[in-house]
């Protein structure tokens, strides 16, 4: 058995795919098939099988990848410990939603590379959906999502925060004056909603169709500067966690009558190991958010 065998057999696994883990690893696929078909003789496993194009592992195969990753992750976290001149020894690639990256960063990210220089932390933008499939691929070690998710039970997960959403608009618009909004005010008036790999997108989308209302979706959007050139201009509004209000205070919340009330936290693939950079940024973000 050896590293190439794991490395290209977990490959398999995490794109469901020889021809795909061929492409990442740059290799051909037949070696990918080689390596698996020599490492199954050798353990007298069947470690995939087929649905469709599509490899699955067999309940073996799951235990056996379990171990194989945590194999390979130690081996890389040696390496990268004694091997070359640089100081950095813990990898954490992280995907953030814009709208929650407004809450969380840079502040709590600059004060974690203060207290760990030794992390190198990569930072990928996606909506809380797509963070969180990518972590379930291990394309992403940690997702900061909106917990709001109908399937978060299969993950690691650590709640942050919770905040309720508050329809945001220009101190011109005419519900500005509001004290509290009900949601079938905004039958048929202009919004912007977030990307639709958005849990927040999900649960508005919900809501209004709960209640019958359809608002004029002026566009879906995650940059948050085009958001606020669009909401100043006067005529439409978007649904913002209520903790972003001090940061625009040319916007005007208004709280709703019935809360939407959103859980914001981290989440991980369950059963993956974790490195060192994952354990003490996991554990920096208990502490900072306690």
């Amino acid at each position: 058995m050896t590293l190439n065998q794991l490395l290209y057999f977990c490959t398999a696994a995490r794109f469901h795919s020889m021809t795909k883990a061929a492409d990442n690893l740059m290799v051909t696929q037949p070696a990918i098939s080689i390596a698996i078909k020599e490492l199954e003789r050798e353990i007298c496993v069947n470690l995939f099988h087929h649905s469709g194009n599509r490899l699955v592992l067999t309940e073996e195969g799951e235990g056996f990848y379990l171990k194989a990753t945590q194999i390979l992750s130690d081996c890389e976290e040696l390496k990268m410990e004694y091997v070359g001149k640089s100081s950095i020894r813990s990898h954490v690639r992280l995907g953030i939603p814009p709208l929650l990256s407004t809450i969380f960063f840079p502040e709590m990210l600059d004060s974690f590379r203060v207290d760990h220089p030794e992390v190198w932390l990569e930072l990928h933008e996606y909506g809380s959906i797509r963070a969180c499939q990518l972590v379930q691929d291990e394309i992403l070690d940690i997702g900061l999502a909106n917990l709001e998710l109908p399937d978060v039970d299969k993950y690691g997960t650590m709640v942050l925060m919770e905040d309720p959403l508050v329809f945001c608009v220009s101190k011109d618009h005419p519900m500005a004056g509001k004290d509290i909004l009900d949601l079938k005010d905004l039958h048929q008036q202009p919004v912007i909603l977030l990307n639709r790999d958005s849990v927040h997108n999900q649960i508005l989308i919900s809501r209004f169709a709960a209640l019958g209302i359809s608002p004029k979706i002026v566009m879906h959007c995650s940059q948050i500067v085009t958001i606020l050139n669009f909401i100043r201009q006067g005529s439409c509004g978007c649904f913002f966690y209520q903790k972003m209000l001090p940061m625009f205070p040319e916007l005007v919340g208004i709280p709703l009558s019935v809360d939407i009330l959103t859980h914001i936290g981290l989440v991980w693939k369950k059963g993956k190991y974790q490195n060192k950079g994952m354990r003490d940024f996991l554990k920096f973000c208990r502490s900072y958010y306690s």
